[in-house]
C-alpha cells in the first residue's frame, strides 16, 4: 500500500470537485503486484453487484499476528503454520522468532512505516461477523478489518522491552520500495458498529508468540530471516524451493495486506501434523 496524506475511508469518500458532489470509491494505490490483483479483485466484485445484483462484504483486512485461536490449542493437529522469513512472515511474528534465536531485529529503513493490525482471533470474528450480517442484494460495502496500528519501530521496541535476554534493534537499507515515514490514519468503525471485541495488543500477547518461538527453537533456520528478495531487481537470489521441501508445501500469498511479494518458501514453522500450503502476510 501507497499510504495518502489524507485519512482512509472504509470503502467510499464523499467528494466535492467543480461545484457537484458525489461519493466514489475510495481510490488505493497498491505497493506490490499481489496488492494490486487484491485491487482488481474489488473492482470486479463491485462491478458485479452493480450489474447483477450480488451482495458482497470486501474485508480490506489487516496485517495478522498471533499462532493460536481458542480452537487450534484443542489439539496439536489443528496448529497454524507461523511464517517468520523475509518474504511471507509478518513483522511481529518475525520479530519474535528473531528475539528468541538471539538475532537482532531487522527494521527496513527509518522504520516508520505504518499499518493496521489485528490478532488472528479477530481475523475469525471479522469473518463471522460480515457472515452473520450481509449486505443487501446489490449491495458492496467495504470494511477495513483491524483493531489498531503500529509502526516497524513501534513493534520492535515492544519486542525489545518484552524479550527475556537484550536484543538489538538495527535498521537495514529497505528492500522494498515503499515510503519509510508517512502519515496514516484510517477509519474502522463498521466491525466494531457490528459487535467486534477486539483483542488488542499486549504484552502477554507477545509472550505467548515468544513461548511458540522458543518451543519450536530447533526448526528456526537463521538464513530465512535476513531479506532476500530486493524489489528495485529483476532477480534475486532467494531459491523457489527449500531443499527438503516439496513445491506442493511452499507457502501461498493470501489476505488483503500491500506488501506480498513471492520468493523463497524458506521460513515457516509448520506445527501441525500434516504440512497444509498457507501463510500469513508481512508488514
Amino acid at each position: 500500500m501507497v499510504p495518502p496524506s489524507i485519512d482512509i475511508e472504509e470503502g467510499f469518500i464523499e467528494i466535492t470537485h467543480r461545484g457537484r458532489t458525489d461519493v466514489l470509491p475510495f481510490p488505493k494505490q497498491p505497493g506490490s503486484f499481489y496488492h494490486l490483483s487484491k485491487v482488481h479483485d474489488s473492482h470486479n466484485i463491485q462491478f458485479a453487484c452493480r450489474i447483477w445484483g450480488l451482495r458482497s462484504t470486501d474485508l480490506n483486512q489487516g496485517i495478522v499476528y498471533g499462532q493460536e485461536t481458542d480452537e487450534t490449542v484443542i489439539h496439536p493437529d489443528l496448529a497454524t503454520r507461523f511464517d517468520y522469513d523475509g518474504v511471507f512472515g509478518t513483522v511481529l511474528n518475525r520479530f519474535v522468532v528473531q528475539a528468541m534465536a538471539g538475532y537482532p531485529l531487522t527494521v527496513y529503513g527509518k522504520g516508520g512505516q505504518t499499518r493496521g493490525m489485528l490478532d488472528i482471533r479477530d481475523t475469525l470474528a471479522c469473518v463471522e461477523l460480515a457472515a452473520m450480517n450481509p449486505p443487501e442484494p446489490g449491495e458492496y460495502r467495504v470494511f477495513n478489518q483491524f483493531t489498531e496500528s503500529f509502526s516497524v519501530n513501534q513493534l520492535a521496541q515492544l519486542v525489545q522491552e518484552v524479550a527475556p535476554s537484550q536484543v538489538e534493534i538495527v535498521h537495514l537499507d529497505p528492500p522494498r520500495v515503499e515510503k519509510e515515514d508517512h502519515y496514516y490514519r484510517a477509519a474502522h468503525t463498521k466491525l466494531m458498529d457490528l459487535g467486534l471485541v477486539p483483542h488488542l495488543l499486549s504484552s502477554s500477547l507477545i509472550r505467548s508468540l515468544m513461548s511458540v518461538a522458543e518451543r519450536n527453537r530447533d526448526r528456526i533456520d537463521p538464513a530465512a530471516i535476513e531479506p532476500t528478495v530486493n524489489w528495485r531487481r529483476t532477480t534475486n537470489a532467494a531459491s523457489a524451493v527449500k531443499p527438503g521441501i516439496s513445491a506442493d508445501v511452499l507457502p501461498c500469498a493470501s489476505d488483503a495486506d500491500s506488501t506480498e511479494d513471492p520468493g523463497s518458501g524458506r521460513g515457516f514453522m509448520a506445527f501441525s501434523s500434516t504440512t497444509a500450503p498457507g501463510s500469513d502476510h508481512r508488514r
